[in-house]
């Protein structure tokens, strides 16, 4: 039996003509930046999410990175994050020439943890970024309370975690001053190539994303800004026109699917903690063993596909070690990273499937 980690083809099997349709309709008109289909498609992500405004940008990096340019974080400037993340989180603040401060998360839910990030406030930090991992939101309502009381900024990660909704009712990509996310193709909501959105509720901010995104681009030849070329081109929004159709009834499954796998491995394995009120998008299911080397091993023998979602702190990192990040200590971050491990969670998984990875896992955890 092969089991894909994402099975991007069955779920184009499923919506094949609609998606074809819409490539057509591209194609047709030939407005292949800039196309309508734009327009349309970041109105919908706000009716989907609540966001005031929705900017489609290139990727999910390019967003992040956008989102602090918006906010003129300059070189000497501090950016309080997670070092439990993926390596754009921190990329983008060193790209800039700041400095990202590194908060340690809460070994539960994976996520940064809001006590923590106070007192790592100074008078150079200019903004925090609060990674939604694995589909999962922090308490963002906290963190943009902290972030106001202390005039910095707050810029959710929501790379993996479109769709999500929050302990308190909130979606993610909504509430705080800035977000971002991406529409990689093994995202919950991906598109077939790369793409990324940036959201806020605050129009000075909408119109600086807007022109940085275009090369600073006030209006045409009217450079305000140092900006980037960074746009989504027209077929990537118009799969996601009818993708974001389909996205509901697959948060639904992936829930399903996932609720499946807790019930089974309650008190069995450990697996990221999900408060009751809240909902998780599970871009990826994520559990930990003690033996993951052999547990990779094993699982791979058996066919199932696993991923580690991170194997190394950001601190870590060659790069970061070489611009002086050393003696920075996360503990609950640095042993999660040594024991997470993630198995698949898409929606188009069938019970068969479900139930040899819920034996494979318990069996191989155990050895």
């Amino acid at each position: 039996m092969k089991i894909p980690f994402v099975d991007l083809q069955k779920q184009y099997q499923e919506i094949k003509p609609l998606i074809d349709e819409r490539i057509a309709q591209v194609l047709t008109h030939g407005q292949f930046i800039g196309g309508p289909e734009i327009k349309q498609l970041e109105t919908e992500l706000s009716k989907f999410c609540g966001a005031k405004y929705s900017l489609a940008c290139a990727n999910g990096t390019d967003a992040l990175q956008i989102a602090l340019m918006s906010l003129d974080i300059k070189p000497g400037d501090e950016v309080i994050t997670t070092p439990f993340t993926f390596f754009a989180t921190g990329e983008v603040i060193a790209l800039l020439g700041a400095k990202a401060v590194f908060v340690d998360i809460d070994p539960e839910t994976y996520n940064i943890n809001p006590d923590l990030i106070e007192e790592k406030i100074t008078d150079k930090t200019k903004a925090i970024i609060p990674v939604s991992l694995y589909g999962l939101c922090p308490d963002l309502e906290k963190i943009q309370r902290i972030g106001s009381a202390n005039n910095v900024h707050v810029i959710e990660d929501g790379a993996q975690s479109f769709g999500a909704i929050t302990e308190k009712g909130n979606s993610s990509c909504s509430i705080n001053d800035l977000s971002t996310t991406s529409f990689f193709p093994a995202k919950p909501l991906g598109c077939y190539g790369d793409g990324g959105a940036v959201f806020t509720n605050n129009e000075e901010l909408a119109n600086k994303v807007n022109s940085i995104r275009n090369h600073g681009q006030a209006q045409r030849y009217h450079h305000e800004y140092i900006g980037l070329n960074s746009r989504l081109d027209t077929i990537q929004a118009a799969i996601l026109l009818e993708k974001i159709k389909l996205f509901p009834k697959e948060i639904e499954l992936r829930n399903i699917i996932a609720k499946r796998y807790s019930e089974s491995f309650s008190h069995k394995l450990k697996t990221q903690k999900i408060p009751s009120s809240a909902q998780c998008v599970f871009a990826q299911y994520t559990l930990e063993v003690s033996n993951r080397d052999s547990f990779l091993n094993n699982m791979k023998e058996a066919g199932i596909p696993v991923a580690v979602h991170y194997p190394i702190c950001l601190q870590h990192q060659p790069i970061f070690k070489k611009l002086g990040y050393t003696n920075i200590h996360t503990p609950h971050a640095e042993n999660a990273s040594t024991k997470v491990v993630s198995i698949p969670v898409h929606p188009y998984l069938e019970e068969n499937q479900q139930e040899l990875i819920i034996n494979k896992t318990l069996e191989f955890a155990k050895a």
